[in-house]
Order: structure tokens, then sequence, then C-alpha cells
């Protein structure tokens, strides 16, 4: 715009000097050149590039720290799935356990019931027994009882003397 209006004035026929424009156009021109000699462009220069380094250097870690969270990702995907078929396997394991631990529960339990009839049975054998020696050995008594008021009433002294004479002889024989 500067321009077209400077080219505008310079064609009407008034020279350049004279021109406003013209004036404030060099003092610019001046301090950009100072600015210039001075370093100014290079030091804006640099810390633009000082800039774009530091974010390329963000990036760059940016980009590593995504790809250790994609790692880390990855490494905690493996794991909840290892964590899974564990879980699986435990659960698996312990199904078959509480099947064996019921199978072999209903075998001790038969082999219980089996020992409890088992000694059921003896007791009852046993009271068997013992019912049967006590009946002997009432009727035994009874017997004895019976022979002896047969010997005392019955028999007489002769008799009696005979019968005691062949019980010591049966007993020195069963004895000797």
């Amino acid at each position: 715009m500067y321009t077209s209006n400077f080219i505008i004035a310079a064609s009407a026929g008034t020279p350049f000097y004279q021109d406003s424009k013209f004036w404030v156009a060099i003092p610019v021109i001046l301090f950009l050149l100072f600015v210039a000699y001075k370093g100014a462009f290079r030091a804006m220069g640099k810390a633009l590039d000082d800039r774009a380094e530091k974010i390329r250097a963000e990036l760059d870690e940016a980009r590593r720290l995504r790809e250790e969270a994609q790692t880390l990702l990855a490494s905690y995907q493996r794991k909840q799935k290892e964590a899974e078929t564990q879980a699986e396997a435990i659960v698996k394991q312990a199904r078959v356990d509480a099947e064996n631990m019921a199978s072999q529960a209903r075998k001790d339990l038969a082999e219980s019931l089996e020992r409890r009839m088992a000694q059921a049975e003896a007791k009852i054998a046993n009271a068997e027994i013992k019912a049967m020696s006590e009946v002997k050995a009432k009727a035994a008594d009874l017997a004895m009882n019976t022979a002896e008021k047969l010997l005392r009433t019955e028999l007489s002294a002769a008799d009696k003397s005979k019968l005691i004479a062949d019980g010591i002889k049966q007993m020195g024989s069963a004895l000797g």
C-alpha cells in the first residue's frame, strides 16, 4: 500500500525526497539495518530455532512416553490374559478337587457305614454269645441245684460214697 502510494506520488511529478512517506521509510529502513547489524534477526532466528528444537525434543519425549505407555499397556493386557487363564485353571482345578472330595466323601461314608454295620453285627454276635453263655450258666446252675436236691433227698449214703470215689478217679485221670 505504501509502495503503491509512493509510486503514485513519484509519478505525479513531485520529487521523492519531498514526500513524507519517503522520510518515514528511511528511519524504518535504517532501524531494520541497525537491528540486522546488531544480530537481532540472528537472535530471533536462534530463538526460533531453539524453540523449534525444544518443541522437537518435547515431541520426541512425547513419542517415547507414548511408546512406553503402549508397551506397558501391552504388558498389562498380557498379564491380565495370563491372570484370566490362571483363574480359569484354578476354577477348573477347584471343580475337579470338589468332585474328587465329594467322591471320596461318599466312599468314606460308605466305608464308615460298612464298618459301623460290621461293628453292630459284631456287638450283636457278642451279645448273642454272652446271652447264650448266661443261659448255659443259668441252666448249669439250675441243673446243679436240681442234681444237688436229688442227691440229697433220693440217694443213700452208700450211693453217695460211690459217686464221690468215681469223681475222684475221674479227676485224677483228667489231671494226670
